[in-house]
């Protein structure tokens, strides 16, 4: 059985998954511009925006209402930051591999982003 190659994208951002693909299998981006990824980084992606949404959500009752914050997580392949208020952030990316990617999304297209990410590898 072969799967099929899945892009997702909205406003401000896309996301993609090639599971038959040998060396990048994921995409990230946004309408201007996007990266590849390998299994694990696309992995690492997902796992981490997951954690600082997470982060965020946990702040709402912390912070008031006018107090921004900024969030990062880190694993060996990339880095990622949040920045912004816990309803309304932008999210940052930097590839930690050979490649040196840089990338950002607004925070009018992180919510779509998370919920694609919550649906990329489910059929």
């Amino acid at each position: 059985m072969t799967i099929q190659k899945v892009i997702k994208s909205g406003s401000g951002w896309r996301i993609g998954w090639n599971p038959d693909a040998t060396e990048f299998t994921g995409l990230v981006g946004t309408d201007e511009w996007a990266i590849e990824l390998t299994e694990s980084e696309l992995n690492d992606f997902c796992r981490l925006i997951n954690q600082l949404a997470e982060t965020m959500k946990c702040l709402i009752a912390e912070l008031m209402d006018e107090e921004k914050i900024a969030c990062e997580a880190e694993s060996d392949l990339l880095w990622m930051e949040v920045e912004g208020y816990p309803h309304s952030y932008c999210l940052r990316l930097i590839l930690n591999t050979g490649r040196c990617v840089e990338g950002e999304w607004k925070a009018e297209a992180v919510p779509g982003l998370l919920q694609a990410v919550a649906t990329l590898k489910v059929f």
